[in-house]
C-alpha cells in the first residue's frame, strides 16, 4: 500500500501551548507503539505496573523491573511520566492489611505501611515522576455514604486519605499530587468527590489537583455534566487532569458482541464527541495540566473484553494500525 502524501501532525506539538498529551503504556506497547508514542504524546502513565501489588507483591519484596523500564521509555523519549496509584482498593496484595498470624493489622501498622511504601516507590523515581495519583476512587458511585468501604477505611478510618497525601508530600515534596476517580461527571458523584477533595483543601492537606478519569461513551456524561464538574472542581483552586481518557463505541446497556468493526454511525458519533470534548478543553485551558488516553490506538486498549467479554472496542483517535481516524483530525484542526 502506498504511503499516504499527508503530513500527519504531531498531537503532543498541536498542543504544546495548551496541555500535555499522555497515554497509558505497559511492557507491550511501549515495543509495539513506540513510533506512534514518540511523535504523539509527550507523557506516559503506567497502565498497572506501578500499583502496589506489581511494586510490593511481599512485605518488603520489591518488584521493580517492569515499571524501571517504563520510566526509562519516558527518559529515553524525553516524555513526562505520571505516577499511577499509591492507595487504592483493588490491586493492593493481601498481606498489607494482615500481620505474621493472619489477624487483621492495627491502625498505626497499616499507616506505617502505608508510608514505607510510599517512601521507597516515590524516592525511587523521584525526578522522573513528576505527579501522583495519591488515592485512587475513595468514594462510592451511589447511596449516602461517602466513603467507599475498603480495608483501608476500616482500620485506619476517614483520615487515611489526608494521611496518604501528607505522607506522599513528606516522601516527595516535588510531585504535584492528585485524587482520582471515575464517574466523575456524574452529579451525584462529582458533589462526594468534590466534598472530600474541598474537606482536604480546608485542612490545608497538601493536594495539587483532581483526576478525571473520564472513561466515556458517545452520549454519557453530557457535555453539560462535563462542563459542570470541570467548573465544580475548578473552583477548589486545583489543576485538573483527564487521566484516563477513552470514549468507548458502546452505550452502557449495549451488550452486542458481533461487530468486527464499528458501525458508520459509532465513527460519526465517536468523531463528533472527540471535538467537542477538545473544544471544551480548551477553553478551560488555564485550569488543565494534562489529557492523558487511557492508551494509545485501538490494537491495545482494556475495554477489549470489558465489560462485556468477547466484545473488541475502538476508543481512541489512532486506529488498529496506528493511522489517524476523522477524530484525530477533528481534534488537532481548529
Amino acid at each position: 500500500m502506498a504511503k499516504t502524501s499527508v503530513e500527519v501532525s504531531s498531537l503532543q506539538k498541536v498542543y504544546e501551548n495548551y496541555f500535555n498529551i499522555g497515554a497509558a503504556v505497559n511492557l507491550r506497547t511501549i515495543e509495539t507503539q513506540q513510533n506512534l508514542l514518540a511523535k504523539h504524546f509527550n507523557s506516559i502513565t503506567a497502565e498497572n505496573d506501578m500499583k502496589f501489588e506489581l511494586l510490593q507483591p511481599e512485605e518488603g519484596k520489591f518488584t521493580f523491573e517492569r515499571a524501571d523500564k517504563l520510566a526509562a521509555f519516558a527518559q529515553t523519549h524525553g516524555m513526562k511520566m505520571r505516577g499511577h496509584t499509591l492507595v487504592w482498593h483493588n490491586q493492593t496484595p493481601d498481606w498489607v492489611f494482615v500481620n505474621s498470624n493472619g489477624e487483621q493489622v492495627t491502625r498505626d501498622q497499616l499507616l506505617q505501611r502505608m508510608k514505607d511504601h510510599m517512601n521507597t516507590v516515590m524516592q525511587r523515581y523521584k525526578g522522573q515522576i513528576y505527579c501522583w495519583d495519591v488515592v485512587n476512587e475513595a468514594v462510592t458511585d451511589e447511596g449516602p455514604e461517602l466513603y467507599r468501604k475498603t480495608n483501608w477505611l476500616d482500620i485506619i478510618g476517614e483520615d487515611y486519605i489526608e494521611k496518604a497525601f501528607e505522607f506522599a508530600h513528606a516522601a516527595d515534596p516535588d510531585a504535584l499530587l492528585f485524587y482520582n476517580d471515575y464517574n466523575e461527571s456524574n452529579p451525584g458523584k462529582r458533589e462526594k468527590i468534590y466534598q472530600l477533595v474541598k474537606s482536604l483543601v480546608d485542612k490545608g492537606v497538601p493536594i495539587h489537583g483532581v483526576g478525571l478519569q473520564a472513561h466515556w461513551n458517545l452520549t454519557n456524561p453530557s457535555l453539560e455534566d462535563i462542563r459542570a464538574a470541570i467548573e465544580r472542581y475548578a473552583s477548589l483552586g486545583l489543576k485538573l487532569q483527564l487521566t484516563e481518557l477513552d470514549i468507548s463505541v458502546f452505550k452502557h446497556e449495549d451488550k452486542r458482541t458481533d461487530l468486527t468493526n464499528p458501525t458508520t454511525e459509532m465513527i460519526e458519533l465517536q468523531t463528533q464527541r472527540y471535538q467537542q470534548v477538545f473544544e471544551l478543553l480548551r477553553e478551560y485551558r488555564e485550569v488543565f495540566t494534562a489529557v492523558t488516553f487511557w492508551g494509545a490506538a485501538d490494537d491495545y486498549t482494556w475495554l477489549n473484553d470489558f465489560p462485556v467479554r468477547g466484545r473488541k472496542n475502538w476508543p481512541f483517535l489512532f486506529d488498529e494500525n496506528h493511522q489517524p481516524k476523522e477524530a484525530f483530525w477533528k481534534v488537532i484542526n481548529f
